[in-house]
């Protein structure tokens, strides 16, 4: 079973990305996923630590030869920023670290301090900020980027465009070869396939900036290639939106997650939700007229394009502070400021591109298992045989 988890701390000495349960044998592009975190760093709104951090990953283990061997992956990323911190956030307690310490008691509305203060009895809210920190996705998208090489192997892939900031989204479909372009142009502010409304989104991102507010948005998250059967409808657990849902939820400042055309689907009526079904006879596949399920029925995929969204509230730390509570003599005073962006939105979607990816992964390891991507990929094509088949 494909499995991963981060460590590290916003300031600490790095972040670790691990992961197990890859199979042998599949090519591990290093460049490749040096880009992937490039592009989480990327981002019209993005703050002052992006250009501190170079994010650069550094595979410890599990990779020999450029390729997996079966062993759990190891992937260090160093945090530049550490030598800033690093007498706040001694490992050791030694004399006279009390005076270094950079204490948050002034818990910011929105964010895990409060919560997480209360949680762990804590008078300090710096070690929950700093673990729930959005820089831990940098190590999500480590591993999110070995579940895309896997994926390759597939000829499958996952990407994202930004579809709303503020007040302002683009109503119209968008195709998956415009997604690819916004994603290969690295110097698009904020990756939105439509110019107008990107000049828009990027005119409310100066507006929120010189207000010292912050601004959220929507993106989507589109995974191409993808063939019917992964997941399954027997089990709660086992339904691939609702662990797709999950994974994209899990993700800082989303608040909320849709699967096609689900929002609006909730208040239609059903002769114009469903996607009604036809047979191709020269690709020997079903296909739909629509996409309005967003590649899933029944927690199953039905061989469409699977389609999420994540809507990103407004990053919680402002320039200009809201009301708060002291945590230890509960006066009322002004939220702390921690350095931070203004908007998020493009660079939220590459992290759910990651998460989308090792659920993805996930469920064709499940369906395909093997020890080796030799074996993985002749239960594969065993499998296309029998849709040709069909």
């Amino acid at each position: 079973m494909l499995r991963f988890i981060t460590a590290g701390e916003s300031h600490g000495q790095a972040l670790i990305a691990w992961v197990s349960g890859l199979p042998a044998g599949v090519p591990v592009d290093v460049e490749f996923v040096q880009r992937e975190l490039h592009r989480r760093q990327l981002g019209y709104g993005r703050g002052a630590r992006q250009r501190i951090e170079k994010d650069t990953p550094e595979f410890l283990s599990g990779v020999r030869h450029g390729k997996t061997i079966g062993a759990p992956i190891a992937i260090r990323i160093e945090n530049r920023d550490w030598t800033n911190w690093e007498k706040a956030l001694p490992v050791e307690d030694t004399d006279g670290a009390d005076a270094a310490q950079r204490p948050l008691t002034a818990p910011r509305p929105g964010h895990a301090d409060l919560a997480g203060a209360l949680k762990f009895n804590f008078r300090d809210a710096r070690y929950v900020l700093e673990r729930a920190s959005a820089r831990e996705t940098a190590a999500r998208v480590a591993a999110g980027s070995l579940a895309k090489l896997l994926l390759r192997e597939f000829e499958a892939a996952v990407l994202s465009h930004t579809i709303a900031v503020g007040h302002t989204r683009v109503e119209r479909d968008v195709t998956w070869e415009e997604i690819e372009t916004a994603c290969d142009n690295l110097e698009s502010p904020l990756r939105c396939v439509d110019a107008a409304a990107e000049a828009q989104m990027k005119a409310e991102v100066d507006q929120v900036l010189r207000a010292g507010d912050s601004v959220g948005g929507i993106f989507e998250v589109v995974a191409h290639g993808i063939p019917p059967g992964l997941g399954s409808h027997a089990q709660w657990d086992e339904k691939l939106d609702a662990r797709l849902a999950r994974a994209l939820m899990s993700i800082q400042a989303v608040k909320a997650v849709e699967i096609g055309t689900g929002v609006a689907n909730a208040t239609s009526y059903g002769s114009g939700v469903q996607d009604e079904i036809r047979y191709d006879q020269t690709a020997k596949r079903f296909a739909r007229s629509s996409n309005r399920a967003g590649g899933l029925e029944g927690g199953i995929t039905n061989g469409q394009d699977v389609v999420l969204r994540g809507y990103l509230k407004p990053i919680s730390t402002l320039r200009r502070p809201l009301l708060t509570a002291d945590l230890k003599t509960k006066e009322a005073v002004k939220a702390a400021y921690e350095r931070s962006d203004v908007c998020v939105v493009p660079a939220a979607g590459v992290v759910g591109e990651s998460m989308a990816a090792l659920e993805l992964a996930v469920a064709f390891i499940d369906k395909f298992g093997g020890d080796s991507l030799d074996e993985m990929r002749r239960n594969f094509e065993g499998y296309q045989k029998q849709l040709d088949q069909f």
